[in-house]
């Protein structure tokens, strides 16, 4: 990696939203926009969706919905399966309760 692609903005981005989402523990469930806040993007929330459909790394991406709780598109079933794994409620495509996070003890 050369100095000028270290020093890439984007690359920087990248790596915070990487680190955020890393960080995501089991059966927390947590928001696009969340994520790119606490990295420190605030409004930046299809920034982390593109990192997440584009990304080579292994990232707790079934932890990740927009807003509204609902799955991501084309991957409700797997998604699914994989919260309700980690405790979490998932009713009608929706996440309506989770242990830890943004749905953490409230049920839609």
């Amino acid at each position: 990696m050369t100095v000028e692609r270290r020093n890439d903005p984007g690359v920087e981005r990248e790596r915070r939203i990487i680190d955020v989402l890393m960080a995501l523990g089991e059966g927390e469930v947590t928001t696009y926009g969340d994520v790119a806040e606490v990295a420190g993007y605030p409004k930046q929330s299809r920034l982390v969706g593109r990192i997440l459909s584009t990304t080579d790394l292994d990232v707790p991406w079934w932890r990740v919905v927009n807003v509204q709780g609902r799955l991501v598109p084309g991957q409700e079933r797997r998604q699914a399966g994989l919260l309700r794994e980690e405790d979490v409620l998932v009713r009608n495509g929706k996440v309506v309760r989770a242990p830890i996070g943004r749905f953490a003890g409230r049920e839609i």
